[in-house]
């Protein structure tokens, strides 16, 4: 079984577009798009995890209800879409942590970072979360891009501590998802979404979940909102290369993801974490 994530973000919070729209009014339009990702995953009979940026839970409360009636998990994304390794996050993050809480009616028991920053100089976030009896992360990718990447970090999921980012340690205080690579022209790759789920052959993403499922590893899929639903993300005026890895084949991302859970089982953290917490680190059988 392998586990797929979705990002669930507006059009404005990705860090390439970020600095194009600071002074921009940011009117929400992702919430317009949920019934079409929903509708997706009933089609397929799958679970998914929804990792919300928090202040679309404030101008739109009914996408929390949607997530939830579908029997949806619903995981921290942190409120605005913030780097965790950017200047005075750190002090700002346990007022976000609590805001997210009663947003959310203390469901939430797992995080990822925006843009997978959570690296050593941001691990202080490992201990702050278990303190808010978080269970688990999905913030590390075991390849180096440009923007994110632990390349040395462990493949399979493991318990991560604010120490140890890159290997499995008893003294763990979360679990850790690591997001699916594989070899592409002789180099490490993310092979997990996003940009690369976009922009890969679908053979060598396929053989990539194929390989993780031999060796009884789960792929860990994400996916943005705003691939999924294209309509509502506009086309700004970036930089040649901010946007080609935002808008590359953007109009067939739907269609490949749809591809992806009709041929392989996906599952939600929640609903995989209760039926194998046994196999995932020594520390914790």
């Amino acid at each position: 079984m392998n586990l797929l994530g979705i990002d669930f973000e507006d059009w404005y919070h990705p860090q390439l577009v970020q600095k194009y729209v600071k002074n921009e009014k940011h009117e929400p339009r992702m919430f317009k798009g949920i019934d079409k990702i929903l509708e997706m995953l009933r089609r397929n009979d799958t679970l998914a995890t929804f990792f919300v940026v928090g202040e679309l839970l404030e101008t739109n409360p009914e996408i929390f209800d949607k997530i939830t009636e579908n029997e949806h998990e619903i995981a921290f994304h942190t409120m605005y879409h913030t780097r965790i390794d950017s200047p005075n996050f750190k002090e700002n993050f346990r007022n976000e942590i609590e805001k997210f809480s009663k947003l959310t009616n203390k469901k939430s028991k797992g995080f990822r970072a925006p843009t997978f920053s959570l690296n050593e100089t941001s691990s202080w976030i490992i201990d702050l979360l278990s303190e808010y009896d978080y269970i688990y992360d999905s913030s590390i990718v075991p390849a180096k891009t440009d923007l994110y990447g632990t390349p040395n970090a462990e493949i399979k999921p493991y318990r991560i501590s604010s120490d140890s980012l890159e290997n499995d340690t008893i003294d763990g205080k979360l679990i850790e998802f690591p997001l699916l690579v594989t070899k592409f022209l002789g180099k490490k790759v993310p092979a997990g979404g996003g940009f690369y789920l976009r922009t890969l052959p679908m053979r060598v993403i396929k053989n990539a979940i194929r390989q993780y499922e031999k060796q009884e590893i789960p792929a860990t899929f994400y996916i943005h909102s705003w691939e999924l639903t294209p309509e509502f993300m506009p086309k700004l005026p970036l930089s040649t290369k901010d946007k080609f890895i935002t808008y590359h084949n953007l109009q067939k991302a739907f269609t490949k993801m749809n591809q992806l859970i009709q041929e392989f089982e996906f599952t939600s953290f929640e609903k995989f974490l209760g039926n194998n917490c046994q196999v995932i680190g020594p520390s914790i059988r």
